[in-house]
């Protein structure tokens, strides 16, 4: 359509100027010029070829960013700037939200009867061996064990009359606490022996009941941990304790960082990989993915299924004391050592498929090197590659800051 309209139009120009010169249509006149018309489809000429030419050659993924042209390559005026093929180390890192807060989470079940007359407040931290409530004024202390307790442990007839785990963890309490020496109550006994009721005498009188030696259901709590940090108290003081009623939740004292990862990412993380944690306000500090969840959950409605890899801080007085703080933490997938680095801002992707990089020669000379992918460090913005012909301290194009 274009050129029919340039053509009409130079018809027009032809009629009015022999109209003019008073010739009739089409009659030649001496010495005239040619028309516009040729000059027009010589310039249409032209641009059509240069266009066929750039086609083809993008079509070869030969091209550049900028700087002196090479053979195969087409200028597109971009600002460019020059960086160095390195080889060094590689860590590839994620960056994922988490939360920040301590490790564990108790509930004390009461075993005591009669009426709560003294309880902790939220916040409180109660070390092993120390007062958690009190019901009728008497003491309910903590004690470190997995075996909740269940029943009264005393003394037998013969040492074999009362064993089991309960009573193992209570020894091991009583020597961690000094009542007792591991030449009194050996390591791993779960015996409560003659030895174990005089150290039980003395946990009494530190803790001003009547020494019996005997301890009752309900006068202790055992937890796994050798202190519990109270979160909440569901008991009230003044009200009717009930055993087998919940009296309060606790942590332990540990700092510990949680993050809810995509299923899909789980092969990638590994206990021991390291990390960094971006705390609430802006410091960094390191940590150690600690353990690995096995099992997928999904959010309420619809989302992505997650699992819950845990990390323990490396230095846990740096993190404060906040808890269910939001956090980030840049998890370290995958490292390489010794690899050849570029930036990934100097890929190219070459129309065929696959990437290439350009180097900057000697005396401008200008080369794309294709280059193959691996490892990506998305937090220092680098890549490793392989390519024949790259090596260390060359010279590549990357876009101007």
């Amino acid at each position: 359509m274009p050129a029919q309209h340039d053509q009409h139009e130079d018809q027009r120009q032809d009629q009015h100027e022999d109209q003019r010169e008073g010739r009739h249509a089409g009659q030649p006149s001496a010495g005239r010029r040619p028309r516009r018309r040729t000059a027009k489809r010589v310039v249409l000429v032209v641009v059509a070829a240069a266009i066929v030419a750039a086609a083809a050659l993008a079509a070869t993924g030969a091209f550049k960013r900028g700087g002196t042209a090479s053979t195969g390559a087409i200028d597109n005026g971009s600002g460019t700037g020059l960086a160095a093929v390195t080889r060094q180390n590689l860590s590839a890192q994620a960056d994922v939200n988490a939360t920040l807060g301590y490790a564990g989470s108790y509930s004390v079940i009461n075993q005591a009867q009669g009426t709560y007359t003294a309880l902790p407040s939220v916040g409180q931290v109660i070390t092993q061996g120390h007062v958690l409530y009190q019901v009728n004024d008497s003491p309910v202390v903590l004690l470190r064990g997995s075996t909740p307790a269940y029943r009264t442990l005393s003394e037998g007839a013969y040492a074999s009359d009362v064993t089991g785990a309960d009573v193992a963890e209570l020894n091991a309490d009583l020597v961690a606490l000094g009542y007792a020496t591991t030449a009194e109550i050996p390591a791993g006994s779960d015996e409560f022996s003659w030895e174990t009721r005089q150290a039980v005498e003395r946990l009494q009188a530190h803790l001003g009941v009547e020494q019996t030696g005997t301890l009752a259901l309900g006068q202790a709590v055992f937890l796994p941990a050798t202190a519990v940090r109270v979160t909440t108290v569901s008991a009230t003081a003044g009200v009717s304790a009930q055993p087998g009623q919940p009296a309060l939740t606790g942590t332990s004292t540990t700092r510990e960082v949680t993050i809810p990862l995509d299923a899909s990412q789980q092969a990638q993380v590994e206990v021991g990989d390291k990390v960094i944690i971006t705390l609430p306000n802006n410091q960094t500090t390191p940590g150690v993915v600690s353990a690995v969840g096995k099992v997928a959950s999904a959010p309420q409605g619809s989302g992505t299924p997650t699992i819950t890899v845990y990390v323990t801080p490396t230095d846990p007085a740096a993190t404060g004391s906040l808890d269910q703080a939001p956090v980030e933490v840049s998890i370290t997938t995958g490292s390489v050592r010794d690899a050849l680095v570029v930036p990934v801002d100097a890929l190219l992707a070459l129309a065929g498929g696959g990437y290439a990089v350009e180097t900057a020669g000697t005396a401008g000379a200008h080369h794309l090197v294709p280059v193959s992918l691996g490892l990506f460090d998305d937090a220092d913005g680098l890549v490793q590659v392989t390519g024949s012909g790259l090596s260390a301290g060359q010279q590549i194009v990357v876009p101007a800051l």
